[in-house]
């Protein structure tokens, strides 16, 4: 059902609308059968692209929207509650501009930046290893300094859009220690640059999640964004911007949970009266709503809180943790309302509950989150 948004201007309810519309037409029709077949959304990204939907939180110099992020992540709800996976996709596709956006030199920004945001390439993210997941201080794949540049040389793991990107953002070791760590913009066709198979995934089966193998890589200097040793300050200053685009993936699928449940619900019949007029089930979607509107609300008070230059950090985490555990329950209690025909895969709700399950994982699990919101009230105190 159509959500009834507050939003800053009409330009932003047309953006909304065309969203919308995008993923009904586009998105929608063939989202089952690609999830099932492992279909790359080859169509899905060009529709976003050739729209301008693909970047719409970067800056508008260098080709993208321009929009404010209270904007830009009620479109990325609307996507992904019609296909969770591009939904993610789109999310870490912004956050693999943000390290050039932010902390790139200007020559930097007008070489690379227009052919990342015109919507004709995707990108992905490369921080996690094997060892290091939660604990990015504890990187291994290392940067070694050669004339012109560095060789890479190292395996990251579950890369979003992994051996399909067109660039990764790469974290790798220069030195030792948490300072130790730096970011380069690493392009698809890098010699050395190889991929390891598909994880076979609970979920998101559309878009690949894949290793990386660097194998003497050479990245010329010119691709190091920033200083040496200013890695995981970028790193954490773009995960900040994608906990907040997860905390949206999340309370789409929510909603679409939602949906389903409140229209089987007043389809289904039992004792001779729609399922939906017995208080039983009845209060489960009572709860499950009024979980969707919470979340909503808390990923945009953070989104908000950014748009207008405010510390966001804590707020992010809390919108992660509060929008990606509400998508747990919701998607859960959608299943219920189903009974056995929700267990199957007749229907979308169980592909929904398979898919809230990652958002509490990746961008930081919610045992992360919760570690960053004490260690951020622990300071307010002191």
């Amino acid at each position: 059902m159509p959500v009834d948004r507050m939003l800053p201007s009409d330009d932003a309810r047309d953006l909304i609308d065309l969203a919308s519309t995008i993923a009904d037409k586009v998105l929608d029709p063939v989202v089952d059968q690609a999830e099932k077949d492992r279909t790359y959304p080859d169509a899905a990204f060009r529709a976003l692209g050739e729209s301008g939907l693909l970047t719409l939180p970067q800056p508008t110099q260098w080709g993208g929207g321009g929009q404010p992020y209270e904007v830009y992540l009620q479109v990325l709800e609307e996507i992904a509650a019609r296909w969770a996976a591009v939904g993610c996709a789109l999310s870490v596709h912004n956050l693999s501009c943000h390290a050039l956006v932010e902390f790139g030199t200007d020559q930097q920004r007008d070489k690379w930046l227009p052919s990342m945001l015109d919507g004709s390439t995707i990108g992905a993210y490369s921080l996690s290893e094997p060892q290091a997941g939660s604990d990015a201080a504890a990187l291994a794949c290392k940067a070694t300094a050669v004339d012109g540049g560095y060789h890479i040389n190292g395996t990251k793991a579950w890369i979003t859009h992994g051996s399909i990107a067109d660039f990764y953002t790469l974290f790798a070791r220069t030195g030792a220690g948490s300072k130790g760590i730096s970011c380069f913009l690493v392009p698809a066709d890098t010699e050395g640059l190889s991929f390891g198979n598909p994880e076979d995934k609970m979920g998101l089966h559309a878009v690949p999640t894949t290793s990386a193998f660097y194998d003497n890589a050479f990245i010329p200097a010119e691709r190091r964004i920033s200083d040496e040793g200013a890695g995981l300050r970028i790193a954490f200053s773009a995960l900040d911007s994608g906990r907040i685009g997860i905390a949206a993936v999340a309370t789409g699928i929510a909603q679409a949970a939602l949906d389903e449940a409140v229209r089987y619900a007043n389809e289904r019949t039992a004792f001779g009266r729609r399922i939906i007029d017995h208080q039983g089930l009845g209060f489960i979607l009572a709860d499950m709503a009024a979980a969707v509107d919470s979340a909503r609300a808390t990923y945009l008070e953070a989104a908000r809180r950014r748009d207008a230059g405010l510390p966001y950090s804590r707020h992010a985490s809390v919108a992660k943790l509060i929008c990606t555990d509400a998508a747990m329950k919701v998607t859960t209690d959608a299943v219920q309302v189903f009974g056995g025909a929700g267990y199957t895969r007749d229907y979308r709700v169980e592909r929904y509950m398979r898919e809230a399950k990652i958002t509490q994982i990746f961008e930081g699990t919610n045992q992360i989150q919760r570690l960053v919101i004490n260690r951020a009230l622990a300071e307010q105190a002191g």
